[in-house]
């Protein structure tokens, strides 16, 4: 069966078509070099943008460039889109197209589909952004200034960004608000809202073969009943972080008044089994009812394992002389991260863990904004005007660099209508028609935003 394409969504299609081969991945640096500057001047030439910090000045940096544009519209309000243009790496197995080339094909449950590595997350909602800026250009209808600004680090931790951001002066003057365009109805139910997000710390805990009595190369496993095993050491370092039976969840943040208060309007029409569906899961490893859930969903400090892996890799009969684990710490708004790392490196000291390395990325803190900050109600409206009904979250469990914008605006909005899925996964997917709905819940939350700024 052939996939027809709306004329109207034709121009973004191509868009993200000409975007998605760009291998934006952490590493290849010459890809997201090549792929910012695509972005610049495709921004200048469609947007009438200017470049505040043009990415050929940034060639020589050992990090992804950010594109920072402007369009001034002399007007008294700004607001400031963030995106980004870095995606996680993928290869071909099992993909229906191949990844960085992607295609269209119509699913018997989900309808017509675009098919690629960050089709979701986040290059398709990026193409959407942009042509609903350049139709609101076209047409007349964008009277506020706004502030570009575009990464590629915010799957490792935006630490280039936040740099940027905390120079003084900021390169950004005060705006009203801060918006991250994204695909909300996830799972095709419900858009959300969030009035937050979590903070993020990413790092690798590495145990090497040496002094503390491991391999230094990789040995006969007939070794192990007098020599020590990096693996070993390293489980049990990771024991000792954040125990097993509790998924790595480290510290629980009792939910306050106004949270509780969302949350209880949230679980009423909440259902676990479609979320659950979503995740491709069949279970919750925490039990209660929908309101328990939820809490514990949004309140904790959880140490999440992405990656453990032994060097040499696929060995059979060794002990490996070295064993690592890549990690992230995921904290609530207002659970202390500083002092849950210091607490992590204090046990990573005692003796029985020698041999046992802790190397952090880039991190940010939590934050969390009032129901009441400029464009929540903006929001709200864009969802409403297709027909939408919104689920208002006291905060994301997903982390979003929201507090390196905190000084710059009141609120980090991450927002937009259209489905899609399989994020960082195989065949992420973004629905045809959940792509016209972003893009149109774009433009809706921008004009709302220029007819509220102008009473």
């Amino acid at each position: 069966m052939s996939v027809i394409i709306p004329e109207s969504l034709r121009p973004t299609l191509d868009l993200l078509s000409a975007i998605t081969p760009f291998v934006s991945i952490a590493g290849e640096l010459n890809q997201q070099q090549a792929l910012a500057q695509w972005l610049e001047h495709w921004m200048v030439d469609h947007l009438g943008a200017v470049a505040v910090l043009p990415v050929s000045q940034q060639l020589l940096l050992d990090v992804p460039p950010l594109v920072h544009v402007r369009i001034n519209n002399q007007a008294s309000k700004t607001l400031v889109l963030y995106n980004m243009y870095d995606v996680m790496p993928a290869d071909e197995q099992d993909w229906a197209f191949p990844p960085f080339r992607g295609g269209l094909q119509t699913d018997p449950l989900l309808g017509d589909v675009f098919i690629a590595r960050g089709a979701e997350n986040n290059k398709g909602p990026l193409a959407g952004m942009l042509m609903a800026l350049k139709a609101l250009c076209d047409n007349g209808n964008l009277t506020v200034n706004i502030e570009l600004i575009i990464e590629g680090q915010e799957e490792t931790g935006s630490g280039y960004l936040r740099r940027y951001l905390a120079q003084t002066p900021c390169p950004i003057s005060p705006a009203e608000a801060v918006f991250f365009p994204s695909l909300c109805e996830y799972g095709g139910g419900e858009p959300r809202v969030y009035l937050g997000f979590s903070g993020l710390t990413a790092g690798e805990l590495r145990v090497k073969g040496g002094d503390w009595g491991g391999p230094e190369a990789a040995i006969h496993a007939s070794n192990a009943n007098w020599i020590a095993n990096p693996v070993w050491k390293l489980v049990q370092a990771l024991n000792a972080l954040a125990p097993a039976e509790a998924n790595g969840v480290i510290e629980r943040l009792p939910i306050d008044p106004e949270a509780q208060k969302l949350l209880t309007v949230l679980a009423a029409t909440f259902s676990i089994e479609d979320e659950l569906r979503f995740r491709r899961s069949q279970r919750l490893f925490v039990r209660g009812d929908t309101l328990s859930c939820l809490q514990q969903l949004i309140n904790g400090a959880v140490l999440t394992l992405a990656e453990i892996r032994s060097d040499p890799l696929d060995a059979r009969g060794v002990i490996p002389h070295s064993a690592s684990a890549q990690l992230a710490l995921r904290v609530a708004p207002g659970i202390n991260g500083e002092k849950i790392l210091q607490n992590i490196r204090e046990t990573l000291s005692r003796p029985d863990l020698q041999g046992v390395e802790l190397r952090l990325n880039d991190s940010y803190p939590g934050h969390r904004f009032a129901y009441d900050s400029p464009g929540v109600a903006e929001l709200l409206n864009s969802y409403q005007l297709q027909g939408a009904n919104p689920q208002v979250w006291p905060w994301a469990p997903g982390c979003a660099p929201a507090y390196t914008f905190a000084h710059i605006a009141p609120a980090f909005l991450i927002g937009g209508l259209g489905h899609g899925g399989n994020a960082h996964g195989v065949n992420e997917f973004v629905t045809l028609r959940g792509l016209a709905r972003f893009q149109q819940s774009i433009a809706d939350w921008i004009i709302n935003f220029c007819q509220s700024s102008a009473i």
